[in-house]
């Protein structure tokens, strides 16, 4: 049973490392399902940074599906993208609450975390991506670069 846990688990991560990503705003879809025509939607509203748009799609999709901790991530998304931090905070953990490994929101915390100046908060958020995708992916690779940055600033 312990040997059937662990293959399932290591058969996620490899699939959750490997799922291509729609845009580079709209992070990891790891939940397999099929994309829906709102949700396809949301995807180019965010693409082309049309978050006041997005929010009500995303709040009817959540309404649907409220345990979708991709469309949680990109509510957190949008949020922070208009500097609702408090809001994209909570959406981030909500959708962590769900999915723990989710690529998108462990990466968008991290960046979030940064906003608020907590590099501990970040780098533990990094360390999450490390775990879920050890040979490395887009989230990881980009939270990595945005520690970098924000170290360079800080140190100057």
């Amino acid at each position: 049973m312990a040997t059937t846990r662990i293959l399932v688990v290591a058969l996620w991560l490899a699939m959750a490392c490997v799922h291509p990503r729609t845009a580079n705003a709209v992070g990891s879809a790891t939940g397999g399902g099929q994309a829906s025509p709102e949700y396809d939607r949301v995807v180019q509203l965010i693409e082309a940074e049309e978050y006041r748009s997005a929010i009500p799609v995303l709040e009817g999709l959540h309404r649907d599906e409220p345990e979708n901790a991709d469309v949680l991530n990109l509510l957190g998304f949008a949020h922070r993208k208009l500097g609702r931090l408090k809001l994209a905070f909570r959406f981030y953990r909500e959708a962590l609450a769900i999915e723990p490994l989710h690529l998108g929101a462990n990466e968008y915390l991290g960046e979030l975390h940064l906003e608020r100046g907590e590099l501990a908060a970040a780098q533990k958020r990094l360390g999450v991506l490390e775990t879920a995708c050890p040979k490395g992916c887009e989230e990881r690779d980009e939270l990595a670069d945005a520690i970098a940055v924000y170290r360079k600033a800080r140190d100057r």
